[in-house]
């Protein structure tokens, strides 16, 4: 099995900040992929949640993510345009 693990986090854009949220969760994202930390997968259900898969690398790149200050600028931003309704943060794999 490979390092890598899962975190999920499903949020709603706060009210008049949906454009805004996903400007900003395409920055992570990008940030996320460019230093190799992980890959991102953002899906929408039918009642306007978003569901953004996060793929990490490895628990030292989550480690490393959580202290970027790239990162850490876009998670503040992001505080004020989103509401956190579940996360999942580590999923390891089965192997079934």
């Amino acid at each position: 099995m490979s390092q890598e693990y899962l975190s999920i986090a499903i949020w709603e854009p706060l009210p008049g900040m949906e454009g805004a949220s996903l400007e900003t969760i395409r920055e992570l994202n990008a940030i996320v992929s460019k230093k190799q930390y992980g890959r991102d997968l953002l899906y929408r259900s039918g009642d306007a949640n978003y569901v953004l898969l996060r793929y990490w690398n490895s628990e030292q790149a989550r480690s490393a993510a959580q202290e970027d200050p790239e990162l850490l600028r876009c998670w503040a931003r992001l505080g004020n345009e989103i509401k956190i309704l579940k996360v999942y943060e580590k999923l390891g794999e089965v192997g079934v």
